[in-house]
């Protein structure tokens, strides 16, 4: 019997509790591109009690231990995938390593949601508006992926390629996400959004300044695309100039860099609008 709409119970799946990443590669090896992986379940329980997605087996990763490490090195910052973001906000080592995390971190949804949300689980969902996936672009960090036939590592740009699309194979698992720690470089990120929502336009903003002037940018939005966008002619507009000089050029050409959907939430002309506002305000901040 076909479910009814608005039905709040899964369809029925082969359960698995893996303790290895090994044991879990094994089981999406036999599960030949039909399980879903479980983690925080922030985002996967809604879709599997309103039943769109349907896995004939569910592997919970919450005892792999080895997936919920943070590794901080001179340079670079190494999270695993389960790592709750609650947890990332209040880790002082990383926070010291990787400023922007936390920062980034308190624009995601609700307290209570981050308690259970993992860094894996946003990455690998891909929303195009979340916050996590433009920091990952923003500073390039990498995306480690294993699967039986072996290790792979994918740089973020790369990793998301549309809306809730990856490149992750189905027989593949996100091990953990190095961030790479850029020296001087100052980050800041900042959100036009409905409090606890998905922002309409987020933006991830870098600068390494000499002498007031910027010497290195890098920058990346969510919500103006299918995916989060490094915005190269915002950085370049940037480079050999003081943050307040550069402010209009620099919101100009982050405007015609894309071309924001126009959704039930926000018309593409908004977003992109919204996007020159951010691009101001956080200049400001240098």
């Amino acid at each position: 019997m076909a479910p009814v709409e608005g039905t709040v119970k899964p369809a029925v799946f082969d359960y698995q509790d893996p303790a290895t990443v090994g044991e879990v590669l094994g089981l999406l090896s036999a599960a030949r591109s039909d399980a879903a992986l479980l983690a925080g379940g922030q985002s996967l329980m809604p879709l599997l009690n309103m039943r769109r997605v349907r896995p004939r087996v569910l592997i919970d990763l919450n005892r792999v231990q080895e997936l919920d490490e943070v590794s901080v090195a001179p340079e670079s910052v190494t999270i695993g995938a389960t790592a709750r973001l609650a947890t990332l906000a209040r880790d002082p080592e990383a926070a010291a390593a990787l400023p922007a995390l936390p920062r980034v971190i308190s624009f995601v949804a609700h307290p209570q949601i981050r308690t259970r949300t993992t860094i894996g689980g946003s990455l690998s969902y891909a929303d195009p508006a979340a916050e996590l996936p433009a920091l990952a672009v923003a500073l390039g960090a990498t995306m480690h992926l294993r699967s039986t036939a072996g290790p792979r590592a994918v740089p973020a740009e790369e990793f998301f390629e549309a809306a809730y699309t990856t490149a992750r194979r189905p027989d593949e698992l996100l091990t953990h996400v190095e961030f790479p720690r850029h020296t001087g470089l100052a980050v800041r990120y900042d959100e036009i959004a409905r409090a606890g929502d998905f922002p309409f336009v987020g933006l991830c903003l870098g600068l390494r300044l000499a002498d007031g002037e910027v010497i290195d940018a890098r920058a990346a939005t969510a919500g103006a695309a299918d995916r989060p966008v490094r915005l190269a002619a915002l950085e370049r507009s940037l480079i050999g100039r003081s943050p307040g000089a550069a402010s209009d050029d620099a919101a100009r050409a982050a405007s015609d860099e894309v071309d924001p959907r126009t959704d039930q939430h926000a018309t593409g002309d908004y977003r992109r609008g919204a996007l020159r506002a951010l691009v101001r305000r956080l200049l400001s901040e240098f």
